[in-house]
């Protein structure tokens, strides 16, 4: 049975495990239940604790073995208790500043809307990042190197479709659009850019796969933990939500080998 992960669900789980109210089975159950007005599955409450718990948001006890948070057998599986960590209570504090808009709405049953988070929080979240200006910086960092293997004109194609804001906010370093993270920021390199012949083929002529994760490893500046696969799914997973299926193609096709099935999977 495959779940649909949800904002509004996932925010009152890690409210209701950050209290001193119960992190307990009970306690987390009774809080959703209340919030959504009905019973909750149990497929689908394990699901969104097993995500959580993948993603190190929440240090859960579970019997039996959860694997992945898409596709459980609840009754192999039975969760305990939970503890929010660190990087938990850094996104519940950016989920309290901006609360998920389904918390307003009638009723609750809305699924997660990762194509409505804002850009840069889905990078974050989905690249298991825990400050939005790493998210920021791996982007950069990403859309260069997937710039080294495509066209000009199929770059170009590809900006013209991300026109959208990265991020609602005040800070100013962050109110820019999708595309000027695309385009270089350094106006001699981008200009080369445009120029050379698209850098694909075996290293060290062209970029391999293993050169594609090496170079976002070293250039990106990873967190601490972060394996620099995640990353570039956490960047594709946020990029594809923006681009046109034309264009998702197109990509696909610049992209070496591996790298191409972390693109399609994302």
């Amino acid at each position: 049975m495959t779940i649909a992960i949800r904002d509004d669900l996932t925010y009152i789980l890690l409210k209701q495990i950050g209290s001193a109210q119960g992190r307990g089975e009970s306690e987390i159950r009774n809080a959703a239940e209340e919030y959504v007005g009905r019973d909750v599955p149990e497929a689908e409450l394990l699901g969104h604790l097993d995500y959580l718990n993948q993603r190190e948001f929440i240090k859960a006890e579970f019997s039996g073995e959860p694997y992945g948070g898409s596709e459980l057998l609840p009754p192999l599986v039975a969760f305990q208790e939970a503890d929010l960590t660190q990087k938990g209570r850094k996104l519940l504090q950016k989920m309290e500043t901006n609360p998920p808009k389904s918390l307003h709405q009638e009723g609750s049953a809305v699924p997660i809307a990762s194509k409505d988070m804002p850009f840069l929080e889905k990078v974050m979240v989905n690249g298991n990042m825990e400050d939005i200006f790493d998210a920021r910086d791996i982007t950069e960092v990403v859309y260069r190197i997937m710039r080294d293997v495509m066209t000009t004109e199929a770059s170009d194609r590809v900006e013209a479709e991300l026109h959208k804001e990265v991020l609602p906010t005040e800070d100013k370093t962050l109110q820019t659009e999708i595309a000027d993270l695309w385009k270089d920021t350094n106006p001699l390199v981008g200009l080369l850019s445009r120029v050379r012949q698209p850098l694909r083929g075996p290293a060290p002529v062209g970029i391999d796969g293993n050169l594609f994760a090496r170079r976002v490893e070293l250039e990106g500046s990873l967190p601490s933990g972060v394996k620099p696969e995640t990353a570039i799914a956490g960047v594709f997973s946020a990029t594809k939500d923006e681009l046109s299926e034309e264009r998702i193609q197109e990509i696909a096709g610049f992209l070496p080998d591996r790298i191409r099935g972390i693109w399609e999977s994302a």
